[in-house]
C-alpha cells in the first residue's frame, strides 16, 4: 500500500476510521479507465469539454463520472482547484 493511502477499518460491523470506497455499481477497471481518460486529457476535469471525453474514452456515463470524481476527492488521489473542478494526484498524473 503506497504511502497516503487511508485504511479502512471494519470493528462490528461499523466504520471505525474514515475512508473513501468505491462507488456502487462502479468496478475497478473502471475507475482505471477513468484515470486513464483524466490523465489523457491532461490531469484536470474543469468544463463540459473536459468530462466528455473522459467519458467516451472511459465508456462512463455522467453519473459514474461524477461519482468516481467524488470518490477520488475523498480518497485523497484528486484535489479541488480554485477556479473549480479537480485534478488527479496519482498515477500518471501526481
Amino acid at each position: 500500500m503506497k504511502l497516503g493511502q487511508k485504511i479502512c477499518v471494519f470493528a462490528l460491523g461499523l466504520l471505525v476510521t474514515g475512508c473513501a470506497l468505491p462507488p456502487d455499481g462502479v468496478s475497478q477497471e473502471q475507475i482505471a479507465a477513468y484515470e486513464t481518460a483524466v490523465a489523457s486529457i491532461g490531469c484536470e476535469m474543469v468544463h463540459e469539454s473536459d468530462y466528455l471525453p473522459v467519458e467516451l474514452q472511459a465508456g462512463l456515463t455522467r453519473e459514474q463520472t461524477l461519482a468516481i470524481t467524488k470518490y477520488q476527492l475523498a480518497a485523497d488521489r484528486a484535489v479541488k482547484l480554485p477556479e473549480g473542478g479537480v485534478k488527479l494526484t496519482t498515477g500518471a498524473c501526481a
